[in-house]
């Protein structure tokens, strides 16, 4: 496995039914796009629906965080990075940012996956195989630096 740092997706469009009534992409679509790039990612690591149909093996996410930072539009083209920031035996914590493709940012998200034994189902560790793959990825994203919007909370801030 050739580990890119950070991992960029392959190109996305945007779909016609997913323009709001503002005339902009749907705040849910901005989710289906980086959803879409984790699992090219996930794919890389072992962890793709073969993954989930053959051992039973797969990921949640548990949480998310969406910054919008700028419109776009149905003739706009995408790619959507992840950079893994952090993981353990059962969880891997990563960073994505989704750029138009003349570079410009729309949004970032930062996202807590479980791994899940489906037969419970339950959070369990990652095999040994899969968590080779995970570390390799890891390795290539920590000569990375930290992006500034991770690790943000949402508040409302006064004077």
């Amino acid at each position: 496995m050739t580990t890119a740092a950070p991992f960029v997706s392959s190109v996305m469009e945007i779909q016609k039914d997913w323009i709001d009534y503002n005339g902009h992409l749907n705040m849910a679509y901005y989710n289906v796009l980086f959803d879409r790039c984790s699992d090219e990612a996930f794919e890389l690591m072992g962890m793709g629906p073969n993954y989930a149909k053959d051992r039973r093996l797969t990921c949640y996410t548990a949480e998310v965080h969406i910054c919008y930072v700028r419109e776009l539009h149905l003739d706009h083209r995408v790619t959507a990075s992840l950079q893994i920031l952090d993981h353990d035996e059962k969880r891997i914590r990563f960073f994505q940012e989704l750029r138009h493709v003349d570079g410009w940012l729309a949004a970032t998200s930062e996202n807590l996956i479980l791994h899940v034994d489906m037969a419970g189902p339950k959070v369990g560790p990652f095999p040994a195989d899969i968590m080779e793959k995970v570390e390799r990825m890891a390795a290539a994203h920590a000569t990375l630096p930290v992006p500034e919007r991770a690790g943000r909370s949402i508040a409302i801030r006064r004077k």
